[in-house]
Order: C-alpha cells, then sequence, then structure tokens
C-alpha cells in the first residue's frame, strides 16, 4: 500500500540531542501505513541505531541536503533557521516546536504556505495516548532525574544496616506529580528512598499515595487545576502560602526533584535562595523545569553548581541521555499520528488527507495552509 508521501527524518543538530524521530522499527510501522522513509545519512547512531538498520527495514539513505525535499519532515527538536529555511512550499513538519516561543518561526512557515504540528499541541486525552509525546518523553525524563540525583548524592538510597553501622534511607522530595514527577516518586520508591511529593492540583493525591509515597498537604483555598490535566499559574498570595509551607518541609530533604510547570508560562519558583543554604552539606536539587527558567532560584540550564555543598542539578535534556529508548517511544508517538493521516481506500491504496473535524489534528496542526491556526501570546 502506497499513497506517494515520502516522510522525511533528518539528523538532530541541536546541542546535546542523541534522539532520532524514526528507528527501523517505525520505519517498517510507517511502511504499512503507506508511507515511504528517507533517513538522513547518520541520523540515527547517538541513538544507537546504524544506516544499514535502516536500509534493512526499508528506508532509503540520503544526504543532508536530499532530506529536506521531502513532503513531511519529522523531527525531535523544532527546525533551525536553516533547516525551516530549506523546506518548501506545501510540505509539512512534524516536530516539537515550543509554539509560546517560536511565534516567528510559526508565522515564518505560514508565509512559506509549510505546514507545521506541533506534537507538544496534541491534546492529552484517552484516544491520543499512544500519540502523546510529551508524556512518553516526560516518563523516561523522571525515571531519569532520579538517577541523577542518585549519582550526585553518592549515599545509599535505602535503609542500610550492615555489621560496620546502618544508614538511614534517603528521603526525597518530589515537587509536581506530571508524568515526570510520578515517574520520579515510583523510581526513588524502588531504589528504597522515602518520598514524599507535592501539587497544586489536589486530584493527584491518590495517585501520589499508591506509588507509596506522602502527600504534602497545603491549604491554598484555590486549585492549581488547569485545562487539559495540567496546573495552571497560582495567585501572588497563594503563591507566598505554599512557599511559607513548603520551605521548612525542603529545608530538611535530602534530594529535591522538580518538575513543575505550567504551559506558556515561566516556571513557578519553588526552591528559594533561603532553603538552598539551609539544606545539609551533600543535598542535592534536580531542577527539572529549567528549560522554562527553573524551580529553584540558583539553578543553571545544563550546569551543575555547588552552593555551599548542596549540589544543584540543571539538565534541560533528559531523554537525550537515554536515546536509544527515547527514540524508540517518539517514533512509535509519530507513526501512531501520522496514520490518522492515512484514509484507506476500498481499492486497497490509501492517501494523505489532512480531517480538521479529527479533534487531535485540530489542536496541533498550528499552520495549514498559509494560515496560522495559533495566536500569539
Amino acid at each position: 500500500m502506497k499513497m506517494g508521501i515520502t516522510v522525511g527524518v533528518p539528523k538532530e543538530t541541536g546541542a546535546g540531542e542523541t534522539r532520532v524521530a524514526a528507528t527501523p522499527d517505525s520505519v517498517k510501522r510507517l511502511a504499512k501505513c503507506g508511507f515511504q522513509v528517507c533517513i538522513e545519512e547518520g541520523a540515527g547512531l547517538s541513538a544507537g541505531f546504524h544506516d544499514e538498520d535502516y536500509d534493512a527495514a526499508g528506508a532509503t539513505i540520503v544526504s543532508s541536503q536530499e532530506i529536506w525535499n521531502t513532503h513531511l519532515i519529522a523531527k525531535v527538536a523544532p527546525p533551525t533557521p536553516t533547516e525551516s529555511a530549506s523546506m518548501h512550499s506545501g510540505a509539512m513538519i512534524v516536530s516539537l516546536l515550543e509554539p509560546f516561543r517560536n511565534g516567528q518561526l510559526l508565522e515564518k512557515f505560514a508565509k512559506e504556505r509549510v505546514d507545521a504540528l506541533a506534537l507538544e499541541a496534541i491534546p492529552r486525552t484517552s484516544r491520543a495516548q499512544s500519540m502523546d509525546v510529551l508524556s512518553s518523553q516526560a516518563g523516561i525524563a523522571g525515571y531519569r532525574a532520579v538517577i541523577e540525583a542518585a549519582h550526585h548524592y553518592g549515599r545509599f538510597f535505602p535503609m542500610m544496616m550492615t555489621s560496620a553501622g546502618s544508614a538511614k534511607a534517603t528521603k526525597v522530595t518530589v515537587l509536581g506529580a506530571g508524568v515526570a514527577g510520578l515517574q520520579a516518586i515510583a523510581t526513588a520508591r524502588k531504589l528504597g528512598a522515602t518520598v514524599e511529593a507535592y501539587d497544586v492540583r489536589p486530584e493527584v493525591r491518590e495517585q501520589i499515595q499508591s506509588l507509596g509515597a506522602k502527600f504534602i498537604d497545603v491549604q491554598l483555598e484555590e486549585s492549581g487545576s488547569g485545562q487539559g490535566g495540567y496546573a495552571k499559574e497560582l495567585s501572588e498570595d497563594a503563591k507566598k502560602r505554599l512557599q511559607a509551607a513548603l520551605d521548612e518541609r525542603l529545608s530538611k530533604s535530602d534530594i529535591i526533584i522538580t518538575t513543575a510547570n505550567v504551559p506558556g508560562r515561566k516556571a513557578p519558583i519553588l526552591v528559594t535562595e533561603d532553603v538552598v543554604r539551609n539544606m545539609k552539606r551533600g543535598s542535592v536539587i534536580v531542577d527539572m523545569a529549567t528549560p522554562s527558567g527553573g524551580n529553584c532560584t540558583l539553578s543553571q540550564a545544563d550546569q551543575v553548581v555547588d552552593i555551599n555543598g548542596v549540589k544543584i542539578v540543571g539538565h534541560t535534556n533528559y531523554p537525550a541521555m537515554m536515546a536509544t529508548d527515547a527514540s524508540s517511544f517518539f517514533a512509535r508517538n509519530v507513526v501512531s499520528l501520522l496514520d490518522l493521516f492515512v484514509a484507506k481506500r476500498d481499492s486497497g491504496d490509501a492517501t494523505f488527507v489532512v480531517n480538521l473535524e479529527d479533534e487531535i489534528i485540530e489542536s496541533s496542526l498550528l499552520v495549514h495552509q498559509g494560515i496560522l491556526r495559533m495566536k500569539r501570546s
């Protein structure tokens, strides 16, 4: 079953980006949907996938110049200015596009009549779970964040009793109980730590407790629940009361992992300089919100800083640290999404159709036929 649409998968060029938007397995799945697939030379090497693997799966290996001539580009990170300039009118890009930060890029695509689908705009509904890139990558990030915390902490996570003495279990506090936070809780518990967690959305209490963690109960007299399962920004008064309630608990933690983000806004400050200076030497803070400004006032993007013996880890791309699995999950999400565009005919052939009546396509296709469908904030 062929429909004349070629999916091009370029090599990611962003600093530290090791993922790739297609794997040999996903190439086979895309072929079953009716797509042809071109892979840029060496695109999967950083994730452990060789050109020979893609070739055996049915993909065509092409140069960096040829890849941008394909009908549909599938990427992980937003395209660079050079990459976006290489796309031709009538093409489509499917990628993480960071639309709240990249309004000019979307306007350029509209001007050039390049369709742009932002993977982060896919609604978090039951039907869209198999396409939810944010969730699949956040789960990996939450796991890896705990591994990074354990590495920098340098002490046992579980309680250890030996003939030479005993060590208390590490106390881990997780702030934010979305996909990344819940995975961080689960991983820290599996390693034997005692865990407590907080989220402004009261409905996640049961999820936190089901993983064996204690829910930090802070009465704010307002809910932090937003649309689509995301958190929303609190009022200034609620922020102050939350900070006062959390500070003492955080200062006593051995490890703090922060995951709090509000879509389209700067990350809320949850760990103040006073908290950092009151923590024990050897403690660790893993700030997973550094891409959007950070939950800790002293975090620095892509750096590990030491403040009076307290390490603050500011990595911005945890999934890239686990490139093989992260790419596999990402690629399967992309396959599930692109399958929505396939309309099968009675003859057995297929055609590529953009159905804006489909909720998932309607929500995530931000540029279509020269029209910018998302207003800049």
